[in-house]
Protein backbone atom coordinates (compact mmCIF):
# COMPACT_ATOMS: atom_id res chain seq x y z
CA UNK A 1 0.00 0.00 0.00
CA UNK A 2 1.34 2.86 -0.62
CA UNK A 3 2.00 5.95 2.08
CA UNK A 4 1.14 9.52 2.40
CA UNK A 5 3.81 12.04 2.67
CA UNK A 6 3.99 13.82 5.98
CA UNK A 7 3.33 16.87 4.48
CA UNK A 8 0.31 16.18 2.62
CA UNK A 9 -0.96 14.43 5.92
CA UNK A 10 -0.08 17.78 7.67
CA UNK A 11 -2.30 19.89 4.88
CA UNK A 12 -5.27 17.51 5.02
CA UNK A 13 -5.76 18.24 8.92
CA UNK A 14 -4.74 22.10 7.75
CA UNK A 15 -7.10 22.10 5.61
CA UNK A 16 -9.99 20.67 8.19
CA UNK A 17 -8.91 22.98 10.47
CA UNK A 18 -9.00 26.36 8.67
CA UNK A 19 -12.56 25.44 6.46
CA UNK A 20 -14.02 22.89 8.25
CA UNK A 21 -13.50 24.51 12.31
CA UNK A 22 -16.85 23.61 13.88
CA UNK A 23 -15.97 19.46 12.48
CA UNK A 24 -12.72 19.11 13.81
CA UNK A 25 -12.45 17.30 17.24
CA UNK A 26 -9.87 17.54 20.25
CA UNK A 27 -8.89 13.68 19.20
CA UNK A 28 -8.51 14.75 15.35
CA UNK A 29 -4.69 14.77 16.29
CA UNK A 30 -4.55 10.98 17.31
CA UNK A 31 -5.69 10.62 13.46
CA UNK A 32 -3.38 8.78 11.31
CA UNK A 33 -3.13 8.01 7.78
CA UNK A 34 -2.80 4.34 6.69
CA UNK A 35 -2.19 4.53 2.96
CA UNK A 36 -3.14 5.79 -0.06
CA UNK A 37 -4.51 3.02 -2.85
CA UNK A 38 -6.33 2.94 -5.86
CA UNK A 39 -7.27 6.07 -5.52
CA UNK A 40 -8.90 5.78 -1.65
CA UNK A 41 -7.04 7.14 1.17
CA UNK A 42 -7.28 5.47 4.17
CA UNK A 43 -7.59 6.94 7.77
CA UNK A 44 -6.90 4.92 11.14
CA UNK A 45 -9.27 5.84 13.79
CA UNK A 46 -9.02 5.36 18.03
CA UNK A 47 -12.34 3.53 17.74
CA UNK A 48 -15.56 2.60 16.25
CA UNK A 49 -17.50 5.81 17.87
CA UNK A 50 -14.69 8.15 15.91
CA UNK A 51 -15.19 6.17 12.66
CA UNK A 52 -18.80 6.81 13.23
CA UNK A 53 -18.70 10.01 13.48
CA UNK A 54 -15.99 10.82 10.82
CA UNK A 55 -17.83 8.66 8.38
CA UNK A 56 -21.31 10.41 8.69
CA UNK A 57 -20.21 14.04 9.50
CA UNK A 58 -16.55 14.37 7.88
CA UNK A 59 -16.42 11.89 5.15
CA UNK A 60 -16.76 14.67 1.98
CA UNK A 61 -14.53 17.90 4.18
CA UNK A 62 -11.90 14.58 4.03
CA UNK A 63 -11.87 14.30 0.33
CA UNK A 64 -12.08 18.23 -0.42
CA UNK A 65 -9.22 18.49 2.02
CA UNK A 66 -6.93 15.31 0.74
CA UNK A 67 -7.95 16.12 -3.69
CA UNK A 68 -6.42 20.11 -2.36
CA UNK A 69 -3.40 18.50 -0.52
CA UNK A 70 -2.20 15.35 -3.42
CA UNK A 71 -3.66 17.33 -6.70
CA UNK A 72 -5.37 13.78 -7.22
CA UNK A 73 -8.76 12.58 -7.37
CA UNK A 74 -9.07 10.66 -4.63
CA UNK A 75 -12.21 9.54 -1.83
CA UNK A 76 -11.39 8.56 1.72
CA UNK A 77 -12.17 5.44 4.11
CA UNK A 78 -12.25 5.33 7.59
CA UNK A 79 -11.17 1.96 9.75
CA UNK A 80 -10.35 1.34 13.44
CA UNK A 81 -8.45 -1.22 15.09
CA UNK A 82 -10.20 -1.61 18.14
CA UNK A 83 -13.97 -2.43 17.38
CA UNK A 84 -17.01 -2.56 19.60
CA UNK A 85 -18.35 -6.03 19.76
CA UNK A 86 -21.59 -6.89 18.32
CA UNK A 87 -24.25 -6.14 20.69
CA UNK A 88 -26.20 -9.08 22.34
CA UNK A 89 -29.62 -9.46 21.64
CA UNK A 90 -31.84 -9.26 24.97
CA UNK A 91 -34.36 -11.43 24.58
CA UNK A 92 -37.21 -12.04 26.81
CA UNK A 93 -37.99 -15.34 25.65
CA UNK A 94 -34.41 -16.93 26.55
CA UNK A 95 -35.05 -14.83 29.95
CA UNK A 96 -38.25 -16.14 31.41
CA UNK A 97 -38.13 -19.91 30.86
CA UNK A 98 -35.48 -21.19 33.70
CA UNK A 99 -37.86 -20.50 36.30
CA UNK A 100 -41.67 -21.03 35.89
CA UNK A 101 -44.11 -18.87 37.77
CA UNK A 102 -46.35 -20.89 39.42
CA UNK A 103 -49.05 -20.06 42.58
CA UNK A 104 -47.94 -22.71 45.22
CA UNK A 105 -52.10 -22.83 45.88
CA UNK A 106 -52.35 -24.67 42.21
CA UNK A 107 -51.97 -27.56 43.30
CA UNK A 108 -54.25 -31.16 42.97
CA UNK A 109 -54.59 -31.58 47.04
CA UNK A 110 -56.01 -27.96 46.29
CA UNK A 111 -58.87 -28.95 43.63
CA UNK A 112 -62.11 -29.53 44.24
CA UNK A 113 -63.71 -32.01 41.91
CA UNK A 114 -67.30 -32.64 40.68
CA UNK A 115 -69.30 -33.25 37.70
CA UNK A 116 -68.96 -30.18 36.25
CA UNK A 117 -65.14 -31.11 36.23
CA UNK A 118 -64.00 -34.99 36.99
CA UNK A 119 -62.90 -35.70 33.14
CA UNK A 120 -60.83 -32.87 32.87
CA UNK A 121 -59.63 -33.19 36.47
CA UNK A 122 -58.77 -37.07 35.93
CA UNK A 123 -57.36 -36.02 32.68
CA UNK A 124 -54.73 -33.74 34.37
CA UNK A 125 -53.74 -36.03 36.23
CA UNK A 126 -52.97 -38.80 33.93
CA UNK A 127 -50.67 -36.21 31.94
CA UNK A 128 -48.79 -35.23 35.10
CA UNK A 129 -48.15 -38.90 35.47
CA UNK A 130 -47.17 -40.02 32.02
CA UNK A 131 -46.68 -36.66 30.03
CA UNK A 132 -46.48 -37.40 26.21
CA UNK A 133 -48.06 -40.79 26.36
CA UNK A 134 -51.75 -40.17 28.03
CA UNK A 135 -53.50 -37.41 26.16
CA UNK A 136 -51.50 -35.44 23.80
CA UNK A 137 -53.00 -32.92 23.11
CA UNK A 138 -54.98 -32.17 26.07
CA UNK A 139 -57.37 -29.07 25.30
CA UNK A 140 -58.99 -27.91 28.36
CA UNK A 141 -62.19 -25.25 28.07
CA UNK A 142 -64.88 -23.72 29.53
CA UNK A 143 -65.94 -20.46 30.73
CA UNK A 144 -63.87 -17.71 33.20
CA UNK A 145 -62.97 -18.94 36.68
CA UNK A 146 -63.62 -22.57 36.17
CA UNK A 147 -60.13 -23.69 37.26
CA UNK A 148 -58.33 -24.31 33.98
CA UNK A 149 -55.19 -22.53 34.70
CA UNK A 150 -55.22 -24.21 38.37
CA UNK A 151 -55.14 -27.62 36.75
CA UNK A 152 -52.34 -26.07 34.41
CA UNK A 153 -50.38 -25.26 36.80
CA UNK A 154 -51.24 -28.62 39.02
CA UNK A 155 -49.67 -30.26 36.06
CA UNK A 156 -46.58 -28.22 35.63
CA UNK A 157 -46.20 -28.52 40.02
CA UNK A 158 -46.58 -32.44 39.71
CA UNK A 159 -43.98 -32.51 36.87
CA UNK A 160 -41.29 -30.28 38.24
CA UNK A 161 -41.74 -32.27 41.62
CA UNK A 162 -41.45 -35.97 40.22
CA UNK A 163 -39.07 -35.29 37.18
CA UNK A 164 -37.23 -31.59 38.00
CA UNK A 165 -35.50 -32.24 34.99
CA UNK A 166 -37.87 -32.46 32.54
CA UNK A 167 -37.98 -28.58 30.69
CA UNK A 168 -41.32 -27.48 31.15
CA UNK A 169 -42.68 -24.08 29.34
CA UNK A 170 -45.96 -22.75 31.17
CA UNK A 171 -47.38 -19.26 29.71
CA UNK A 172 -50.38 -18.11 28.18
CA UNK A 173 -50.95 -17.29 24.22
CA UNK A 174 -50.31 -13.78 24.10
CA UNK A 175 -46.75 -14.36 25.87
CA UNK A 176 -46.10 -16.94 22.72
CA UNK A 177 -47.32 -14.04 20.33
CA UNK A 178 -45.49 -11.51 21.92
CA UNK A 179 -41.95 -13.52 21.90
CA UNK A 180 -42.86 -14.56 18.08
CA UNK A 181 -43.41 -10.75 17.53
CA UNK A 182 -39.65 -10.09 19.47
CA UNK A 183 -38.20 -12.86 17.64
CA UNK A 184 -39.14 -11.07 14.21
CA UNK A 185 -38.03 -7.61 14.97
CA UNK A 186 -35.01 -8.92 16.31
CA UNK A 187 -33.99 -11.66 13.70
CA UNK A 188 -34.05 -13.95 16.02
CA UNK A 189 -36.82 -16.62 14.89
CA UNK A 190 -33.50 -19.36 15.40
CA UNK A 191 -33.88 -18.91 18.92
CA UNK A 192 -37.13 -18.43 19.65
CA UNK A 193 -38.28 -21.96 17.23
CA UNK A 194 -35.02 -23.82 19.34
CA UNK A 195 -36.77 -22.28 23.12
CA UNK A 196 -40.36 -23.54 22.18
CA UNK A 197 -39.28 -27.04 19.65
CA UNK A 198 -36.80 -28.42 22.52
CA UNK A 199 -39.23 -28.18 25.74
CA UNK A 200 -40.29 -31.44 27.30
CA UNK A 201 -43.77 -29.57 28.24
CA UNK A 202 -45.79 -26.62 26.78
CA UNK A 203 -48.49 -25.42 28.62
CA UNK A 204 -50.35 -22.72 27.13
CA UNK A 205 -53.27 -21.00 28.80
CA UNK A 206 -55.79 -19.09 26.29
CA UNK A 207 -55.01 -20.82 23.37
CA UNK A 208 -58.07 -18.15 22.12
CA UNK A 209 -55.80 -15.41 21.86
CA UNK A 210 -54.48 -16.95 18.56
CA UNK A 211 -57.80 -15.33 16.82
CA UNK A 212 -56.86 -12.89 13.88
CA UNK A 213 -53.09 -13.41 13.91
CA UNK A 214 -52.48 -15.19 11.14
CA UNK A 215 -48.46 -15.76 11.62
CA UNK A 216 -48.66 -16.38 15.17
CA UNK A 217 -51.20 -19.28 13.98
CA UNK A 218 -48.48 -20.56 11.42
CA UNK A 219 -45.73 -20.38 13.75
CA UNK A 220 -47.45 -22.00 16.37
CA UNK A 221 -48.87 -24.95 13.94
CA UNK A 222 -45.18 -25.76 13.11
CA UNK A 223 -44.08 -26.06 17.10
CA UNK A 224 -46.74 -27.89 17.76
CA UNK A 225 -46.03 -30.76 15.03
CA UNK A 226 -42.72 -30.84 16.05
CA UNK A 227 -43.65 -31.17 19.80
CA UNK A 228 -46.06 -34.15 18.96
CA UNK A 229 -44.19 -36.30 16.26
CA UNK A 230 -41.34 -35.87 19.47
CA UNK A 231 -43.95 -36.80 21.99
CA UNK A 232 -43.72 -34.02 23.96
CA UNK A 233 -46.88 -33.48 26.18
CA UNK A 234 -48.45 -30.40 24.92
CA UNK A 235 -51.74 -28.61 27.62
CA UNK A 236 -54.07 -25.80 26.72
CA UNK A 237 -56.93 -23.99 27.84
CA UNK A 238 -59.14 -21.91 25.87
CA UNK A 239 -63.25 -20.28 26.86
CA UNK A 240 -64.44 -22.53 24.05
CA UNK A 241 -63.71 -25.47 22.47
CA UNK A 242 -61.31 -25.80 19.47
CA UNK A 243 -64.12 -25.66 16.51
CA UNK A 244 -65.40 -22.25 18.36
CA UNK A 245 -62.14 -19.75 18.30
CA UNK A 246 -62.96 -17.51 15.97
CA UNK A 247 -60.89 -17.24 12.80
CA UNK A 248 -58.75 -20.56 13.92
CA UNK A 249 -56.90 -22.15 11.29
CA UNK A 250 -58.76 -25.47 10.45
CA UNK A 251 -55.78 -27.50 10.25
CA UNK A 252 -55.02 -26.35 13.99
CA UNK A 253 -58.94 -27.11 14.99
CA UNK A 254 -58.27 -30.81 13.93
CA UNK A 255 -54.71 -30.88 15.71
CA UNK A 256 -56.35 -29.73 19.04
CA UNK A 257 -59.08 -32.24 18.60
CA UNK A 258 -56.85 -34.81 18.13
CA UNK A 259 -56.18 -35.56 21.91
CA UNK A 260 -58.59 -35.10 24.65
CA UNK A 261 -60.75 -31.89 24.41
CA UNK A 262 -62.63 -31.82 28.24
CA UNK A 263 -65.11 -29.20 29.34
CA UNK A 264 -65.24 -27.82 32.60
CA UNK A 265 -68.55 -26.18 33.57
CA UNK A 266 -70.08 -24.41 36.23
CA UNK A 267 -70.08 -26.37 39.58
CA UNK A 268 -73.19 -27.72 40.69
CA UNK A 269 -74.22 -26.44 44.50
CA UNK A 270 -72.83 -29.54 46.34
CA UNK A 271 -69.25 -28.48 44.37
CA UNK A 272 -69.50 -25.10 45.04
CA UNK A 273 -70.06 -25.85 48.83
CA UNK A 274 -67.36 -27.81 49.12
CA UNK A 275 -65.08 -25.06 47.26
CA UNK A 276 -66.17 -22.49 49.61
CA UNK A 277 -64.76 -25.05 52.38
CA UNK A 278 -61.27 -25.84 50.58
CA UNK A 279 -60.96 -22.34 50.27
CA UNK A 280 -62.02 -21.35 53.78
CA UNK A 281 -59.92 -23.93 55.13
CA UNK A 282 -56.67 -22.81 53.42
CA UNK A 283 -57.69 -19.04 54.34
CA UNK A 284 -57.75 -20.33 58.00
CA UNK A 285 -61.52 -18.98 58.00
CA UNK A 286 -64.22 -20.99 60.29
CA UNK A 287 -67.14 -20.77 58.42
CA UNK A 288 -70.62 -22.15 59.60
CA UNK A 289 -72.35 -24.46 57.33
CA UNK A 290 -75.47 -21.97 56.57
CA UNK A 291 -73.45 -19.21 55.55
CA UNK A 292 -71.28 -22.08 53.56
CA UNK A 293 -74.85 -22.87 51.61
CA UNK A 294 -75.91 -18.93 51.53
CA UNK A 295 -72.61 -18.18 49.48
CA UNK A 296 -73.02 -21.99 47.03
CA UNK A 297 -76.39 -20.84 46.96
CA UNK A 298 -76.18 -16.92 46.13
CA UNK A 299 -72.77 -17.32 43.99
CA UNK A 300 -73.50 -19.40 40.94
CA UNK A 301 -71.13 -18.47 37.80
CA UNK A 302 -67.53 -19.31 38.65
CA UNK A 303 -65.07 -19.95 41.39
CA UNK A 304 -63.30 -16.89 41.10
CA UNK A 305 -66.23 -14.97 42.61
CA UNK A 306 -66.99 -17.97 45.36
CA UNK A 307 -63.74 -16.86 46.75
CA UNK A 308 -64.37 -13.18 46.26
CA UNK A 309 -67.38 -13.80 48.17
CA UNK A 310 -65.75 -15.17 50.89
CA UNK A 311 -62.97 -13.01 51.30
CA UNK A 312 -65.74 -10.27 51.38
CA UNK A 313 -67.95 -12.19 54.29
CA UNK A 314 -64.51 -12.50 56.23
CA UNK A 315 -63.27 -9.09 55.82
CA UNK A 316 -66.75 -7.21 56.65
CA UNK A 317 -66.47 -10.12 59.82
CA UNK A 318 -63.15 -8.24 60.93
CA UNK A 319 -65.17 -5.05 61.59
CA UNK A 320 -67.97 -6.54 64.24
CA UNK A 321 -66.65 -8.75 66.31
CA UNK A 322 -64.19 -11.50 63.53
CA UNK A 323 -67.42 -14.12 63.83
CA UNK A 324 -69.10 -14.53 60.89
CA UNK A 325 -72.55 -15.66 60.49
CA UNK A 326 -75.57 -15.87 58.71
CA UNK A 327 -76.59 -12.01 58.90
CA UNK A 328 -72.74 -10.98 58.23
CA UNK A 329 -72.79 -13.09 55.19
CA UNK A 330 -75.94 -11.68 53.86
CA UNK A 331 -74.97 -8.64 54.18
CA UNK A 332 -71.60 -8.93 52.25
CA UNK A 333 -73.26 -10.44 49.23
CA UNK A 334 -76.32 -7.83 49.22
CA UNK A 335 -78.43 -10.74 49.11
CA UNK A 336 -81.68 -8.27 49.90
CA UNK A 337 -80.60 -6.55 46.45
CA UNK A 338 -79.94 -9.49 44.40
CA UNK A 339 -83.90 -11.08 44.31
CA UNK A 340 -84.67 -10.13 41.09
CA UNK A 341 -82.86 -12.98 39.41
CA UNK A 342 -84.33 -14.91 36.21
CA UNK A 343 -85.31 -18.61 37.26
CA UNK A 344 -85.66 -21.10 34.87
CA UNK A 345 -89.67 -21.89 35.88
CA UNK A 346 -89.96 -18.36 34.87
CA UNK A 347 -88.22 -18.93 31.72
CA UNK A 348 -90.51 -21.92 30.26
CA UNK A 349 -93.53 -19.87 31.63
CA UNK A 350 -92.68 -17.26 29.21
CA UNK A 351 -91.37 -19.21 25.95
CA UNK A 352 -94.77 -21.43 26.63
CA UNK A 353 -96.66 -18.62 26.37
CA UNK A 354 -94.67 -17.19 23.61
CA UNK A 355 -94.42 -20.43 20.93
CA UNK A 356 -97.99 -21.81 23.17
CA UNK A 357 -96.80 -24.78 24.00
CA UNK A 358 -97.22 -26.68 26.98
CA UNK A 359 -94.84 -27.09 30.19
CA UNK A 360 -95.09 -30.52 30.59
CA UNK A 361 -94.17 -30.83 26.95
CA UNK A 362 -90.96 -28.50 27.03
CA UNK A 363 -89.90 -30.74 30.18
CA UNK A 364 -90.64 -33.79 28.35
CA UNK A 365 -88.71 -36.25 26.69
CA UNK A 366 -91.03 -35.28 23.15
CA UNK A 367 -88.96 -34.02 20.12
CA UNK A 368 -91.86 -32.78 17.89
CA UNK A 369 -90.32 -30.04 16.28
CA UNK A 370 -92.84 -27.78 17.30
CA UNK A 371 -91.25 -28.39 21.05
CA UNK A 372 -87.86 -29.34 20.36
CA UNK A 373 -87.13 -25.18 18.89
CA UNK A 374 -89.17 -23.74 22.22
CA UNK A 375 -87.21 -26.09 23.98
CA UNK A 376 -83.54 -24.89 22.79
CA UNK A 377 -84.90 -21.05 23.59
CA UNK A 378 -85.62 -22.18 27.16
CA UNK A 379 -81.63 -23.80 27.14
CA UNK A 380 -80.54 -20.51 25.58
CA UNK A 381 -82.25 -18.27 27.51
CA UNK A 382 -81.30 -19.97 31.10
CA UNK A 383 -77.59 -19.83 30.18
CA UNK A 384 -77.79 -15.93 29.33
CA UNK A 385 -80.15 -14.99 32.30
CA UNK A 386 -79.31 -17.64 35.31
CA UNK A 387 -76.31 -18.46 36.77
CA UNK A 388 -77.55 -22.23 36.73
CA UNK A 389 -74.79 -24.80 35.42
CA UNK A 390 -75.44 -26.49 31.80
CA UNK A 391 -76.29 -29.75 34.29
CA UNK A 392 -78.37 -27.69 36.16
CA UNK A 393 -80.40 -26.38 32.98
CA UNK A 394 -80.38 -29.56 31.39
CA UNK A 395 -82.53 -30.87 35.19
CA UNK A 396 -85.20 -28.66 34.30
CA UNK A 397 -85.75 -30.50 31.00
CA UNK A 398 -86.12 -34.05 32.07
CA UNK A 399 -82.58 -34.68 33.15
CA UNK A 400 -80.83 -33.58 29.90
CA UNK A 401 -76.83 -33.68 29.91
CA UNK A 402 -74.59 -30.73 29.78
CA UNK A 403 -73.70 -31.19 26.37
CA UNK A 404 -77.37 -31.08 24.75
CA UNK A 405 -77.74 -27.92 26.58
CA UNK A 406 -74.51 -26.37 25.21
CA UNK A 407 -75.60 -27.92 21.61
CA UNK A 408 -79.09 -25.94 22.07
CA UNK A 409 -77.77 -23.00 22.97
CA UNK A 410 -74.93 -22.41 19.98
CA UNK A 411 -78.15 -23.43 17.70
CA UNK A 412 -79.77 -20.36 18.73
CA UNK A 413 -77.10 -17.79 19.57
CA UNK A 414 -76.22 -18.48 16.03
CA UNK A 415 -79.67 -18.63 14.31
CA UNK A 416 -80.26 -15.06 16.25
CA UNK A 417 -77.48 -13.44 14.50
CA UNK A 418 -79.07 -14.07 11.19
CA UNK A 419 -82.50 -14.22 11.83
CA UNK A 420 -84.19 -10.80 13.08
CA UNK A 421 -87.23 -12.15 14.00
CA UNK A 422 -85.87 -14.88 16.02
CA UNK A 423 -83.78 -12.10 17.67
CA UNK A 424 -86.90 -9.55 18.14
CA UNK A 425 -88.71 -12.17 20.10
CA UNK A 426 -85.99 -13.15 22.05
CA UNK A 427 -85.04 -9.34 23.11
CA UNK A 428 -89.30 -9.45 23.57
CA UNK A 429 -89.21 -12.58 25.72
CA UNK A 430 -86.34 -11.51 27.79
CA UNK A 431 -87.73 -7.55 28.65
CA UNK A 432 -90.64 -9.42 29.96
CA UNK A 433 -88.58 -11.93 32.31
CA UNK A 434 -86.35 -9.16 33.98
CA UNK A 435 -89.73 -6.98 34.03
CA UNK A 436 -91.48 -9.62 35.76
CA UNK A 437 -88.93 -10.78 38.55
CA UNK A 438 -88.43 -6.75 39.29
CA UNK A 439 -92.04 -7.00 39.59
CA UNK A 440 -92.21 -9.88 42.28
CA UNK A 441 -89.26 -8.07 43.73
CA UNK A 442 -90.64 -5.15 44.50
CA UNK A 443 -94.11 -6.71 46.11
Amino acid sequence: MATLKASEWSDITGHMRVNFPDLVRGWFSTLEPRGLEGGVLTVGAGNSSQVRYLAKHCRRPFVEAAQAATGMLVSVCFETDNPEPAPSLSLSFEQEFPELTLNSDYVFENFVTGPCNRLAHAAAIAVSEKPGRAYNPLFLHGDVGLGKTHLLQAVCHTIQTREPQQQASYISCETFTNHFIEAVEKGALNQFRYRYRHVGILVIDDIQFLAERERSQEEFFHTFNTLHQAQRQIIMSADCCPSEIPSLQERLVSRFNSGLVALMDRPCLETRMAIIRKKAKLRCIEVPEDVVKLIASEIKTNIRELEGALVKTDALSQTRDGIINHEIASEALGTTMNNHMVTIPSIIDRVSVHYGVRVSDLQSRKRTKSVVFPRQVCMYLGRELTKHSLGEIGGFFGGRDHSTVLHSSRLIKEARESDPQLNHALEEITTLLIRGQQTRGSL
